[in-house]
């Protein structure tokens, strides 16, 4: 019987994402695979958690595409770029928390493909006045990453509607926590 490494490796992000610390055996359960099955995918945890980023990268990278980031109001197409980036959130958060993959020579060059397309739309946005330059492109990509995952991590804990997503991160984003005065 063949496997699907497609299958096996979403049931892993599903499963990842709701408990980090799961182990393989819980990962194969979760796929509906022997523990011998997932490990002829993949030798370790490591492996696995590779295969996952590969999975996220081209998860982001296929929401970019999809936001059109270079077309209209620069705040649109963020507002865009996290619609839909929502269903990829959760599994970017486990990511986001796996250290091994940020340190080092090893780093994916695909995140720094994402980051650069994301500075750009900031720096677009800085560009045409609609965003703050007191704030660097860098670290808006930064920031913009930190909600992301803590909207998964909120919405996986029931803390939040999923139908709020998008709202909540592009208006703090964007709007920042500042009440401002009604004209």
């Amino acid at each position: 019987m063949a496997v699907d490494r497609d299958h096996v490796l979403r049931s892993a992000a599903a499963l990842l994402t709701r408990k980090s610390t799961a182990t393989m055996d819980e990962v194969a359960k979760a796929a509906g695979i022997s523990r011998a099955t997932l490990h002829r995918h993949f030798a370790g945890r490591d492996a696995l958690v590779r295969a996952l980023e590969a999975l996220g990268i081209a998860e982001c990278e296929a929401a970019l595409e999809r936001a059109r980031p270079d077309d209209g109001p620069a705040s649109e197409a963020v507002r865009r770029l996290v619609r839909e980036i929502e269903p990829a959130a959760a599994l970017l958060a486990f990511l986001y928390t796996e250290n091994q993959l940020f340190e080092g020579e090893e780093q994916n060059e695909g995140w720094a493909r994402i980051d650069d397309r994301i500075a750009a739309l900031f720096r677009r946005g800085q560009a045409s006045g609609e965003f703050r330059i007191d704030l660097t492109p860098a670290w808006l990509t930064e920031a913009l990453y930190g909600l992301l995952a803590s909207g998964a991590w909120a919405i996986t804990e029931g803390r939040v509607a999923r139908k709020d997503f998008t709202h909540m991160i592009v208006e703090l984003l964007l709007g920042g926590a500042l009440r401002r005065e009604e004209p």
